[in-house]
């Protein structure tokens, strides 16, 4: 018997009600873009999606589905493969007790699954759960971050070559999300005040943060080069870069337009997966900014080729940042606003990983 869920309840009015044409997938696209979530999240809540829905059929809930043509597929649980809407809270519950349990997730990994669930019944079914009931909860741990200290991020930049390098350098003298750092905008970038505009960051928030003065010789080589590929697409014909939806419809040639140009471009153009749904209709090649997986794999390549003994990453420059901040004496409010943190309470933790902690407590040991 499959478990009782409330009527649904009236969508808000400025909700959006997805094609029930489309594939399940599709219409939580559908609903997300037309709530503005941004793509990673899009992406994140999707992969949710998809591991809660091979669970209900039988499977683990980190599994994928299994392809039809390798001749197997997970037990079925129920009976066979069924939509979330005949579904409910019993397998939501199941679902994140085994995430807990046999998967051992942090407790911000459950959470991420339980919002993913939760906003397809909500907003994509327009179904109530109503009570979700008990569940196993992943156990709460906090973990402190990954540092450098000044000389481990002057071997690792040492190891890298342009403009890698630069974008490396930029993460940490600036304090940028990896993220944040390669969908800067030539118009982000304000050389001559010393500027940078961070659009859209975490929390769909915008702020400003600094340039280092030693990178401003770098970063004008950069624009240099961009210009040359921006006048190379423009000769060619390509279409203009991507933008978000609102501003595409409204400034139709602004992506063609020297101001909207990615600093960072990539070195091909390609297929955007947002630009259309379904997303193999509509969709043009145009030039994108760097990826986030080639800046990855040259930090993780620098830092072995610089013996540094430490899990290191972009984000750990962003951790540096903050950190060596705080040691140089710089105010935590000012910390809190250049990284954009909602509350102070999540800057304080680089305290705790500050050279020294506390109000520099000297060691009984050193006399």
């Amino acid at each position: 018997m499959f478990p009782q869920t409330r009527p649904a309840k009236p969508r808000p009015r400025d909700g959006l009600a997805p094609n029930p044409k489309l594939k399940l997938f599709d219409q939580c696209r559908e609903v997300m873009r037309f709530q503005h979530l941004s793509y990673r999240t899009e992406q994140t809540y999707l992969e949710w999606i998809k591991r809660y829905v091979v669970y209900c059929r039988g499977g683990e809930p980190g599994a994928r589905p299994a392809r039809v043509s390798d001749g197997h597929r997970p037990p079925l649980r129920g009976g066979g493969w069924r939509h979330p809407r005949d579904c409910g809270a019993a397998e939501l519950r199941g679902f994140l007790t085994e995430l807990a349990v046999a998967r051992g997730v942090a407790a911000a990994t459950q959470r991420q699954a339980l919002n993913a669930v939760i906003y397809l019944y909500r907003e994509v079914l327009g179904i109530d759960l109503g009570e979700l009931g008990e569940f196993r909860k992943a156990r709460v741990s906090t973990r402190l971050p990954v540092v450098l200290t000044k000389e481990e991020c002057q071997r690792l930049f040492a190891a890298m070559e342009p403009p890698l390098k630069w974008i490396a350098q930029l993460l940490y003298g600036a304090g940028l999300r990896v993220s944040e750092g390669l969908r800067l905008r030539i118009k982000d970038v304000d050389l001559a005040r010393g500027l940078i505009t961070v659009r859209s960051g975490k929390g769909n928030k915008d702020r400003v943060t600094m340039v280092p003065a030693v990178l401003r010789p770098a970063l004008a080589e950069q624009l240099e080069f961009c210009r040359g590929v921006w006048q190379a697409d423009r000769a060619a014909g390509l279409p203009g870069v991507w933008l978000p939806e609102g501003l595409a419809r409204k400034y139709p040639k602004a992506g063609e337009s020297w101001p909207w140009f990615w600093l960072w471009p990539s070195r091909e153009t390609g297929l955007d997966p947002r630009e259309s749904l379904p997303p193999e209709a509509g969709r043009v090649a145009r030039r994108h900014h760097t990826g986030d997986v080639r800046v990855q794999q040259a930090v993780k390549a620098a830092a072995l080729k610089a013996g540094l003994a430490k899990p290191v990453t972009p984000h750990v420059l962003r951790h540096s940042f903050a950190t060596h901040l705080l040691e140089d004496g710089t105010d935590i409010r000012t910390v809190q606003d250049l990284l954009g943190h909602a509350h102070v309470s999540t800057t304080q933790i680089y305290t705790h990983v500050m050279s020294k902690p506390g109000i520099g407590v000297r060691s009984p040991l050193d006399g």
